[in-house]
């Protein structure tokens, strides 16, 4: 699975890196990402197919939802089942999103312990997660009056690398920038895009172990990425 990543990278970066016309507006790095977090991620614009950069609420939130909690259970779609399953199926066929990051969390066993563990790209470029997003509009209040419309996502998780077998038994599916156009693309038809679902190649990522301090989404901070002895 994928329960914490980082995104650390400014706005005008993000753009030219995801070619983005208009960048967001100014966003915190942040160095501990968790479930129900805001988070950045890239889509197209239904009036023009341009690409854009959004804030999406991490834990995709079905348009059938009755809560917005249902969401809690939906940060990750298993690549295998995410064509078919009801919360991700309509989402996978329309609305697929890039999100942003430039690295993520995974716990390895050591022992009777869990060691945390960064893994990032070697050339340090910033990647995206296949992401599916969502509209959920929450049901009105006493008074009446529509909530705001909440937008969601969820990261798409694949079987893992050589490298994060030894780590994890998932991993979030790292698309290359190949096939960024491909995957925004509401026209892409699903065997394709299944295509896309595979652990990207170990070689471009490095693995090293972090402080406990980042199991607390309330430490959020940059000392959170140096190594630490094991």
């Amino acid at each position: 699975m994928c329960g914490r990543f980082t995104q650390t990278l400014g706005p005008e970066l993000i753009a030219e890196h995801f070619k983005v016309e208009e960048p967001l507006p100014l966003f915190k790095a942040n160095y501990n990402i968790a479930p129900t977090q805001n988070v950045v991620a890239i889509r197209l614009k239904a009036e023009s197919a341009q690409r854009e950069c959004v804030l999406l609420k991490w834990g995709l939130i079905p348009v059938w939802a009755k809560e917005a909690k249902f969401g809690n259970q939906c940060i990750n779609a298993k690549c295998e089942t995410v064509a078919e399953k009801p919360a991700y199926r309509s989402a996978f066929k329309k609305r697929r999103c890039l999100v942003v990051a430039n690295g993520f969390y995974e716990w390895q066993k050591v022992g009777a312990r869990k060691q945390p563990m960064w893994i990032g790209r070697r050339d340090k470029q910033p990647f995206a997660f296949a992401g599916l997003w969502e509209w959920w509009q929450p049901p009105a209040g006493e008074s009446g009056t529509p909530a705001p419309p909440i937008e969601s996502c969820t990261i798409i998780t694949t079987e893992p690398n050589e490298l994060m077998s030894s780590i994890h038994n998932r991993m979030p599916v790292i698309l290359p920038a190949s096939s960024y156009d491909e995957w925004l693309d509401p026209s892409s038809q699903a065997e394709p895009l299944k295509a896309l679902l595979r652990s990207c190649p170990s070689e471009e990522l490095h693995a090293y172990p972090v402080s406990h301090l980042v199991n607390s989404p309330r430490n959020n901070a940059p000392e959170l990425l140096e190594p630490v002895a094991v």
